[in-house]
């Protein structure tokens, strides 16, 4: 067991990588990962389905108990890597209440790329343009003081150990 655990959440818009780059970062820190959308609820996965972005409301609860589980983490001593699109900073600060060291990686890319990526990916939930241009819209980048910002033109091992390279260890 560690005494300071490693909590780090994977963050950016739909595309950009978070559940590849958050495993695999995982790994690379022996911590537990947690992909923040096997916990949405199921009225909001039936709402971006059908194509509706959601709205602060919607994902309240949600990220209260993605706060929680860093929250459990820290109380183990136990890393944690959490990918989540923490698409505002009032998210971000809510996901800062269960974790106050929390580290928080940024995934960048153009939307050109998003799209690409999201136009290839199979069976998920998460549809169409009109969604990522939400998510671009409502999306408050975090700044250097905040986060490490990575492009995801990278390759995911240069995504990985650039962060690492760039935390506080």
């Amino acid at each position: 067991m560690q005494s300071t655990p490693t909590l780090v959440l994977v963050m950016g818009v739909s595309g950009s990588g978070k559940s590849h780059i958050g495993k695999r970062l995982a790994e690379a820190i022996d911590a537990d990962f947690i992909d923040a959308d096997d916990h949405h609820s199921a009225s909001s996965i039936a709402k971006m389905s059908r194509g509706e972005p959601l709205n602060d409301g919607d994902r309240e609860g949600w990220l209260e108990t993605l706060a929680g589980f860093f929250r459990d983490h820290a109380r183990r001593g136990r890393s944690l890597v959490i990918g989540c699109s923490a698409l505002k900073r009032r998210y971000r600060d809510l996901l800062r209440r269960g974790a106050p060291a929390l580290r928080i990686l940024y995934l960048h890319g153009s939307r050109e790329l998003l799209l690409t990526r999201l136009h290839a990916r199979q069976g998920h939930f998460f549809q169409g343009d009109h969604m990522l241009d939400s998510q671009l819209h409502d999306l408050e980048p975090p700044g250097d003081d905040e986060a490490i910002r990575v492009d995801i033109s990278l390759t995911p091992e240069e995504i990985v150990s650039t962060f690492l390279e760039r935390i506080d260890t």
